[in-house]
């Protein structure tokens, strides 16, 4: 059915769907007004969007130590060269991984979670377009807005378990593709959890300007779904990401692929400051929401610390199922 203007929901006592109540579960309007948050100074990267604004949308979650000369050598900020992709094999998603992990299994039956995250998507994909339509928002960057950053407040509140799911539904788009990375340098888990190899990715990158990005990312079995891993770890990792040459590294992603989506998997922004680097240079960023775990007062924490966002959305993940509540995925007749 084709959108039209919203149409008023009648009242009624039954509980709604995940969605519908994550509006109830925290005072979302209160938490993320710009002026009531006292937001920690942080110096974003140039360029920043202006006139931030945030929205709430409702919702369903090796270490090698590097090589001293890898990381010894200053990044430049000169322009990687804008080389052919190499075409790197395709690798296989562990499907059976995901079926274990509860997520979404491309090729499968449409199920509840699967009908939950295309509403999700579709929030996200609207924003996209209303961004890439503002020129005021853009700059002259539409490339911005094609980036999404999923974080939560603290760890254990299903980031990961979001992002991989969001990848995978995105990836069913039959206008976009998707890029999956993982930005969680110190502990980096979406390659363990698609079953995929990688010798280099990210950090790597953004370390030593010889590295094309592009090479890096790993094309999947799965049409539409690329990955790109964390990298070699480094106790540096947020004074790459402050450099000049995150924004060359991150422009490259999509040079040759203008109708990729980016989604960054990154630390909780409480436990580790990348993802507060990398807000600044993505058009929204989704705040995972654990229902019954995450705390207020942690959550306005958070919230306040990635004032360098454009525009921030929350998610709530980890409710339980109830009776009277709607149910997605019966009509396909995959009750969950």
């Amino acid at each position: 059915m084709n959108e039209q203007t919203p149409i008023k929901k009648p009242q009624s006592t039954k509980r709604g769907s995940l969605l519908e109540r994550a509006a109830e579960a925290f005072d979302f309007n209160g938490l993320l007004r710009r002026d009531d948050a006292a937001p920690m100074p942080v110096s974003p990267p140039p360029q920043t969007p202006a006139n931030p604004a945030t929205a709430a949308t409702p919702a369903a979650e090796r270490e090698a130590r590097p090589p001293r000369s890898q990381f010894s050598r200053r990044a430049s900020d000169r322009p990687t060269t804008s080389k052919p992709v190499v075409n790197a094999p395709r690798q296989n998603v562990d499907r059976d991984a995901l079926a274990d992990a509860a997520m979404i299994v491309p090729g499968g039956p449409v199920s509840g979670l699967a009908e939950e995250f295309r509403i999700i998507k579709r929030r996200l994909l609207r924003e996209i377009k209303a961004f890439e339509d503002d020129p005021q928002r853009t700059n002259g960057r539409q490339d911005i807005a094609r980036r999404i950053l999923i974080t939560s407040a603290n760890p254990h509140e299903g980031k990961t378990y979001c992002a991989v799911n969001l990848a995978m539904s995105l990836a069913m788009e039959q206008d976009h593709e998707v890029l999956l990375v993982d930005a969680d340098f110190a502990k980096p888990s979406v390659l363990s959890t698609l079953g995929l190899a990688a010798e280099r990715g990210f950090m790597d990158a953004l370390a030593d300007p010889s590295i094309d990005v592009a090479n890096a990312i790993i094309p999947t079995d799965i049409s539409g779904l690329s990955v790109l891993s964390a990298g070699t770890q480094t106790p540096k990792d947020s004074e790459y990401l402050a450099s000049q040459r995150t924004e060359l590294v991150l422009a490259r992603l999509t040079e040759q692929a203008p109708r990729r989506i980016v989604i960054f998997d990154s630390p909780p922004v409480l436990a580790a400051s990348p993802a507060i680097v990398l807000g600044a240079h993505v058009g929204q960023a989704l705040m995972i929401v654990r229902a019954d775990q995450t705390k207020e007062s942690a959550l306005k924490d958070a919230i306040g610390l990635m004032a360098a966002c454009a525009h921030i959305q929350l998610l709530l993940n980890g409710v339980k199922f109830s009776p009277g509540g709607r149910r997605f995925g019966t009509y396909y007749g995959q009750g969950d």
